[in-house]
């Protein structure tokens, strides 16, 4: 498996190693591991993996996850990877580029639809999950002009930002 693997599968499936949308912060160490950094607020807890992101309420009562979000631009800083993702997915690159995670999503038997093509990000639905896909369009959106497009170590147009995954996306399937 790859890291490839890894996207379409939290883009179709909505879930990080079996784990999803109303699991509560145990289940998520559980299965995600003990290297994380909490974010308290009142009622609300971010947790921070690196590369994926917790968001969890305790509007239901007890605390459980509302949303994930898969941090794909961050590794190219370096940001590290759950060991529980690395074993289960090998390697992850710092980069992953849109046109060879759209024919992995595919071959999955899902669509991906545009969400929302303006603007310096561009926003893919996955219409079978509801999950969303967000694709750098403008790697220099404030013009400065000194972005180099052969640079292979800053983000680039066609890199994966991140990917989305809440009920709130979710609407009509």
């Amino acid at each position: 498996m790859s890291d490839l693997d890894f996207y379409a599968h939290v883009a179709t499936r909505c879930d990080v190693l079996g784990t999803g949308i109303g699991s509560g912060p145990a289940t998520w160490e559980a299965a995600v591991g003990q290297d994380y950094l909490d974010d308290p607020g009142k009622g609300l807890l971010r947790r921070d993996y690196g590369l994926v992101e917790l968001s969890f309420s305790d509007a239901e009562g007890s605390m459980s996850c509302f949303g994930i979000s898969v941090q794909v631009h961050r590794l190219i800083h370096g940001f590290s990877v759950p060991p529980s993702l690395a074993r289960e997915y090998g390697e992850f690159a710092p980069r992953a580029r849109f046109a060879e995670l759209q024919p992995v999503i595919l071959a999955l038997g899902h669509a991906i639809e545009p969400d929302d093509l303006s603007g310096d990000i561009h926003r893919y639905r996955v219409p079978g999950s509801g999950a969303r896909i967000f694709v750098i369009n403008d790697p220099d959106p404030y013009g400065d002009g000194d972005h180099d497009v052969d640079d292979q170590e800053i983000h680039q147009a066609g890199d994966v930002w991140a990917l989305s995954v809440s009920p709130a996306w979710w609407g009509p399937r």
